[in-house]
């Protein structure tokens, strides 16, 4: 396995650092490569040689677990909501990118997606596919919080805040095991609804976190332009970019909530870059023909 070399945390504005943790890998950037690292040691254990796993059409999990197949000689299938998307792979990018670092694709229609978990379904997929290793949609599973569980180091302990997007639940929760007591780790959903608490609750062995729910702009992967304008001022400004579904959302919530007093006086706040950036070419495309904005 690869070793993470971690990057020096940046100030951003006063009392606001981040960690580009996404400067980790090129491909599997940011907390994929935290998640599917003791998932590729485990898989290895067991002599899996076939890593499958469920996404969506623009999904970051995918692609990172395409590229860490390639680089560490897992075979990979990716079984993909929407049977419409058979013949568009082409006009994907992240399924582009997929296949063309050797994954195999299975669509299936969004009604048998949502069986995926099912016992009935995986035992379908073990006789169409042999014998893989499975990996849960988002990544989320306990090695994944085990490798999440190292994205802070030794001097982030000075931090007042921990500060992360929230899609599946397994990098807050990473961060809430390894943070101290009087740290409070808040999580910014990508989604609407309150399952993630409970989904949280599963990995977290403390109580020192928050989910701010005021901040996904409708719901997955949903965008308007004052967040494509905060994505593109925030790069201009810092040279940093951000993604839109998740990281991009997350510190729009930050900023405004120092606007609006949310945080004591004093307090040092860290933001944990987590990556996603392979997104922002397939949300372009859907910003042109909404006739909007692109993200820089």
């Amino acid at each position: 396995m690869i070793e993470i070399i971690d990057q020096r945390n940046i100030c951003v504005t006063k009392n606001v650092y981040l960690k580009p943790d996404y400067l980790n890998h090129p491909f599997i950037s940011g907390n994929k490569y935290r998640k599917l690292k003791y998932n590729l040691l485990e898989a290895e254990k067991l002599d899996k040689s076939i890593l499958l796993t469920f996404g969506g059409a623009f999904s970051n999990h995918i692609a990172a677990v395409a590229a860490a197949g390639k680089e560490f000689g897992f075979k990979t299938i990716g079984v993909i909501r929407g049977d419409e998307l058979a013949d568009k792979i082409s006009k994907n990018p992240t399924l582009t990118f997929a296949k063309q670092q050797g994954m195999e694709f299975y669509f299936i229609s969004r009604e048998s997606y949502r069986e995926k978990t099912s016992e009935t379904f995986i035992e379908g997929l073990k006789s169409k596919h042999g014998d893989f290793y499975l990996i849960p949609e988002g990544g989320t599973n306990n090695f994944a919080v085990k490798g999440c569980e190292e994205i802070l180091t030794k001097a982030d302990k000075t931090f007042d805040f921990i500060c992360c997007s929230v899609g599946t639940g397994g990098t807050i929760s990473g961060l809430i095991n390894s943070s101290h007591s009087k740290q409070k780790i808040l999580g910014f959903p990508a989604l609407k609804g309150d399952f993630l608490r409970e989904e949280i609750s599963k990995f977290a062995n403390k109580s020192n976190w928050e989910l701010i729910k005021d901040y996904h702009f409708g719901g997955y992967a949903k965008i308007n332009t004052e967040l494509i304008s905060f994505i593109n001022w925030f790069k201009v400004t810092n040279n940093i970019p951000l993604d839109p579904v998740y990281t991009g959302k997350m510190m729009f919530g930050i900023y405004d909530l120092m606007k609006q007093g949310y945080f004591p006086k004093g307090s040092k706040i860290l933001a944990i870059h987590t990556g996603g950036l392979q997104g922002i070419e397939g949300m372009n495309a859907k910003l042109i023909r909404k006739e909007y904005p692109i993200i820089n």
